[in-house]
């Protein structure tokens, strides 16, 4: 056992036991609540409570009354005790990998563009400007951290597998079984206008992304606004974004230009709290039923539907493989949660 681990199970053990210590003979001092301890991490009732308010407060920005969106989310604690458990898996996967140092390079390379975006020269004057809107640079950046982690490891250990795991015959019988999945698909080319709510009012953001679509619906010129707002075009060719399947844009925005035409100005879209999208249809090239193959896209279909259940396996390995430890309170809402498929393959369920 690792002597890290054997600290944290001493630490975590007594934690179990024992709720309360005594600072002096009249005071007592609360010991956060370890809620399950995750090999040698454990996950804190703090750390629970604070992924919960983040969860309510999305759904209040998205229209929802508190107390609804309070009770939605206690509803899911179960799930939600599951989910960080789960990421922690994933986290400490990373780490096993040695992929600290490719993450934090993706994280630097955000908070980098985001700086070059605002004109901010220093990482101190991006955390000042993140600190005035009222964003926690180091939430915001841990946020990012933990997203690109998870990304990253079920890439390498389940995307890339899996893509890479089909012979050249078994592309090609998979194409003539389904040749209907590889007809010409619908492609559009976009521009967009990014703004960043980084160093901002959000409030004041979202009123400048209705007053930038009026511009543009009234006829003003996109490349001169997009130039004067943030310098916001998508750098991707002159300004562009060519020929992308309408299929592989996130489902927000694939909404946003829903029914619309060329040179057609969708709704503001707002990105993960951190800004708004504005985009403009510059084309749109109908679907054919004429099949074609194309490789790439054979293998992304096979490995999309073998994805989900090797992602499945994929945990539970982990969760064999580690020790996990939950809380008797919470274990009747964690458990069926989180060893579910577990539990689908023993002999008699």
């Amino acid at each position: 056992m690792k002597l890290a681990m054997y600290f944290a199970v001493i630490c975590v053990a007594l934690a179990f036991a024992v709720p309360v210590v005594f600072a002096q003979e009249t005071e007592t001092k609360v010991i956060d609540e370890v809620v399950a301890q995750v090999n040698d991490s454990v996950i804190t009732l703090s750390r629970v409570k604070r992924e919960a308010k983040s969860v309510v407060d999305s759904y209040v920005e998205q229209g929802k009354k508190r107390d609804e969106a309070q009770r939605l989310v206690d509803e899911k604690q179960g799930e939600m005790i599951a989910n960080l458990i789960n990421e922690e898996l994933l986290m400490q996967k990373a780490r096993d990998m040695g992929l600290d140092k490719d993450i934090e390079a993706l994280v630097n390379q955000r908070m980098a563009e985001i700086m070059k975006e605002q004109n901010l020269k220093t990482v101190d004057d991006l955390y000042a400007a993140m600190e005035k809107s009222g964003l926690n640079p180091q939430e915001l950046r841990e946020n990012w951290r933990r997203q690109a982690t998870r990304e990253k490891v079920i890439q390498k250990e389940i995307q890339s597998r899996l893509y890479w795991s089909f012979g050249g015959k078994d592309v090609k019988d998979y194409f003539e079984k389904h040749k209907n999945k590889f007809t010409k698909p619908e492609l559009v080319s976009l521009s967009e206008i990014y703004l960043n709510f980084a160093g901002k009012n959000e409030s004041s953001v979202r009123e400048k992304a209705k007053t930038i679509i009026d511009q543009l619906k009234g006829g003003a010129n996109f490349e001169k606004i997009a130039k004067e707002n943030d310098k916001g075009v998508v750098t991707q060719g002159a300004g562009k974004i060519e020929k992308l399947r309408v299929t592989d844009l996130p489902e927000k925005l694939l909404n946003a230009i829903k029914g619309l035409k060329a040179g057609e100005i969708s709704s503001a879209v707002e990105a993960d709290q951190i800004g708004i999208v504005i985009l403009r249809v510059d084309a749109r090239e109908q679907a054919t039923d004429e099949s074609v193959f194309d490789e790439n896209a054979v293998r992304v279909a096979m490995m999309a539907e073998r994805f989900p259940e090797e992602q499945k396996k994929y945990m539970a390995k982990l969760r064999e493989d580690s020790y996990i430890k939950i809380n008797d309170t919470y274990r009747p809402i964690v458990s069926p949660i989180l060893f579910a498929d577990e539990r689908k393959d023993k002999p008699g369920n």
